[in-house]
């Protein structure tokens, strides 16, 4: 096992609710395809997107910023690029832990994320990591 299967397994059993910046609201792509899995799966979903209203059956909020939770774990769809100002938002934001999907690698953002002491993944996708180590969303704090 790696290193980031550990954190991997850490994440998933540690989290109940996964904020993901660039959800979207068109079934076919992944970034709707994996918040709707995760939540089949019991996690509470906060989907960000500046121009949708409603994604998985929840309320869109349009930047990190606005979501009124306390935000944990943050999963990004969005390019390499525009992810160490992504990271930035979260840090801004409370989140303890960072998630780049399937493909989606940052340097910056990695540097970002580890210097304020989240817990950082990246090029790994929720779906493929849920199946292969069998975890559910943990039961949220009462």
């Amino acid at each position: 096992m790696s290193a980031t299967d550990d954190v991997v397994t850490e994440i998933l059993s540690t989290y109940d609710t996964i904020t993901v910046v660039g959800a979207s609201a068109n079934p076919a792509k992944a970034a709707n395809e994996v918040p709707a899995y995760m939540q089949q799966h019991g996690w509470r979903i906060i989907p960000v997107n500046p121009t949708a209203t409603e994604i998985v059956g929840e309320k869109v909020y349009p930047s990190l910023a606005d979501v009124p939770d306390q935000v944990g774990l943050v999963d990004v769809f969005r390019p390499g690029p525009e992810c160490a100002e992504v990271a930035r938002q979260a840090v801004a934001a409370g989140a303890s832990a960072l998630w780049l999907q399937l493909g989606i690698v940052s340097d910056e953002a990695r540097e970002i994320a580890e210097s304020a002491g989240l817990l950082y993944v990246e090029d790994r996708c929720l779906i493929i990591e849920q199946r292969r180590t069998g975890l559910r969303a943990p039961a949220a704090p009462r």
